[in-house]
């Protein structure tokens, strides 16, 4: 959920490659159609779609029912995009709450992946300390409502509602926290990239491919030792010569970006993933020590 996204796709692909059965949830009939047309599901046994509706808890149950783990993810319904404000920051949490219920209330569900992002982390009053960002940080809510940053607000109270509901009611529960997902879809206008200036200045202005955040997630659902939260990157922009790289993906035309190298001089890296790298290396050696075997 939700499933008709780039990364639902490339997750869902990868899932099947590993020999999962995949239920693969959309809230739009056209996209379960364009579903239907990637996946051949009267062809493929193993996947099965579903249409769901973020505000009605039965469509939520039965997509998930018999499922052993849920992979979140949202995408904003599609009369919403592409503008990012605070009502759909309130449609996300909505639905998070209800996604997470609805987990609770599946026996069969063992671990939920939650997608969320860098920008529920970097966004906060008083962001030049020495410490380094990593994944204990959480961006403020007042702090993003204050300079309409909607996307960060969205994924901060959906994450940390998503937390407390999976604390309270005993839900095996990981989040990846993704920075800015590279692709052909990225344009300047990616609500992600609000505040990308100053996200460059401070040095937590990071990207991810595609496949690398696909990776992460199947390692945060696989690995049992996976807990908390986990940033996810694999680029960091903190040089003119990033920064244009940035550009020229985001404005292929050279339509002026949010990231123009313009006057901008090498920043120092302020955000890690440590805890992210660790654990692909273990569940990457486990492999190897499998196969071996």
């Amino acid at each position: 959920m939700d499933g008709s996204g780039r990364l639902g796709v490339s997750l869902t692909e990868r899932l099947l490659q590993r020999g999962y059965t995949v239920h693969v949830a959309t809230h739009n009939q056209g996209e379960l159609q364009g579903l239907k047309r990637v996946f051949g599901e009267n062809n493929n046994k193993r996947v099965k779609l579903f249409r769901w509706d973020p505000f009605d808890y039965t469509s939520i149950i039965d997509a998930m029912k018999g499922c052993s783990g849920l992979f979140y993810t949202f995408e904003p319904l599609q009369d919403q995009q592409p503008s990012y404000d605070e009502f759909a920051a309130e449609v996300e949490v909505r639905t998070a709450h209800n996604v997470l219920e609805a987990c609770a209330q599946t026996e069969t569900i063992a671990r939920v992946v939650f997608t969320s992002s860098i920008t529920a982390v970097v966004w906060r009053e008083n962001r030049n300390s020495t410490a380094d960002v990593d994944e204990r940080h959480w961006s403020d809510p007042n702090f993003c409502r204050k300079y309409k940053l909607w996307h960060a607000l969205a994924k901060t109270v959906s994450e940390k509602t998503a937390w407390a509901l999976a604390m309270d009611r005993g839900v095996d529960m990981v989040s990846v926290n993704a920075g800015l997902v590279m692709g052909q879809q990225l344009g300047p206008s990616s609500p992600y990239l609000k505040g990308a200036a100053e996200m460059y200045e401070e040095g937590t202005l990071v990207a991810v491919d595609l496949k690398f955040l696909v990776d992460a997630h199947v390692c945060a659902y696989e690995c049992a030792s996976a807990y908390g939260r986990y940033l996810c990157f694999n680029h960091v922009i903190n040089s003119p010569a990033d920064a244009l790289n940035l550009a020229r993906v985001l404005s292929p035309d050279g339509t002026p970006s949010p990231t123009s190298s313009g006057d901008l001089r090498l920043s120092k890296q302020k955000i890690q993933n440590k805890k992210l790298n660790k654990l692909m290396v273990e569940i990457s050696s486990g492999e190897i020590m499998s196969a071996a075997h």
